[in-house]
């Protein structure tokens, strides 16, 4: 299977961040890519928080997936959208939703953050330095396994990363591909992009698919970027190495999961034990 990976800088508004992606998919289809996947918050990346509940699409709005439907029908792809930042509710929380598109546009599968960015990555009380999503953010409960052309794809968000029993469980579900969309803060992709995404790999036997923000945003962020795929010996195979828009292309072997998972079947020995 030929995957595409899109790099994005979101802007901080629908319509526009809709163009940029729009862009960097075609661009991958016409690379030959048939799936193609996108970061986390492809939508819109917008820190005002009233702005951002002024613009943002309600989660039961079809115009929320209408577009992205109609782009992967445009190439002929399945298309993976990384997260779509929505409203939810009664308006006033909101949900980091991956959406999943086949090629004919209909929702194959989607999947929400269970695990929400709550950091402080400053001095303890510093102005502008704690992040936390689950101050806006409800989280999910439910980590799918979709089968998506030929592979079973389990899906994560950016800071699930963090929390290797969720890529056990999936391997153990029987995901042979793990999406990891993300925007990682410059600060810590510098420090952690790199060991985490292989590690994930390593840990599972699975190929690890990474589309990640990159750059100076609108809202004034600044994210890592640094999109790759990583086989399931944990060996980067393919990557960007900057934190510009981009489009990364790469035929990934479904064969190497079972390989590397002969040779180190180490997830699927895991004992239960008491620590303590």
């Amino acid at each position: 299977m030929r995957i595409g990976l899109v790099q994005t800088c979101t802007p901080a508004t629908v319509d526009t961040a809709l163009g940029h992606a729009a862009a960097l998919v075609a661009e991958a289809a016409a690379a030959g890519a048939t799936l193609v996947m996108t970061p986390e918050g492809s939508n819109l990346l917008q820190r005002d928080r009233p702005v951002f509940f002024d613009t943002a699409p309600h989660v039961d709005d079809p115009a929320a997936l209408a577009p992205w439907a109609a782009l992967a029908m445009q190439h002929g792809v399945t298309l993976v959208v990384g997260s779509l930042l929505l409203r939810a509710g009664d308006g006033s929380r909101a949900v980091n939703r991956c959406v999943v598109f086949g090629p004919d546009g209909a929702v194959l599968g989607h999947y929400d953050k269970i695990h929400l960015f709550d950091v402080n990555l400053g001095d303890p009380g510093a102005a502008g330095a704690e992040t936390r999503e689950s101050a806006v953010y409800d989280a999910g409960h439910h980590a799918p396994v979709l089968q998506v052309g030929g592979v079973k794809l389990g899906i994560t968000i950016c800071y699930d990363v963090r929390f290797p029993e969720l890529y056990r469980r999936l391997a153990r579900a029987g995901a042979d591909v793990i999406a990891i969309p993300s925007a990682f803060t410059a600060v810590t992709g510098e420090a952690h992009w790199d060991v985490l995404t292989r590690a994930r790999a390593i840990e599972t036997g699975s190929w690890v698919l990474a589309p990640a923000q990159g750059g100076l945003h609108e809202d004034g962020r600044k994210t890592w970027g640094h999109s790759r795929v990583i086989d399931p010996w944990g060996r980067v195979v393919a990557g960007l190495d900057h934190d510009r828009p981009g489009v990364l292309v790469w035929d990934v072997d479904l064969h190497a999961v079972s390989v590397a998972r002969r040779k180190i079947p180490a997830w699927s020995l895991a004992r239960d034990y008491q620590v303590g």
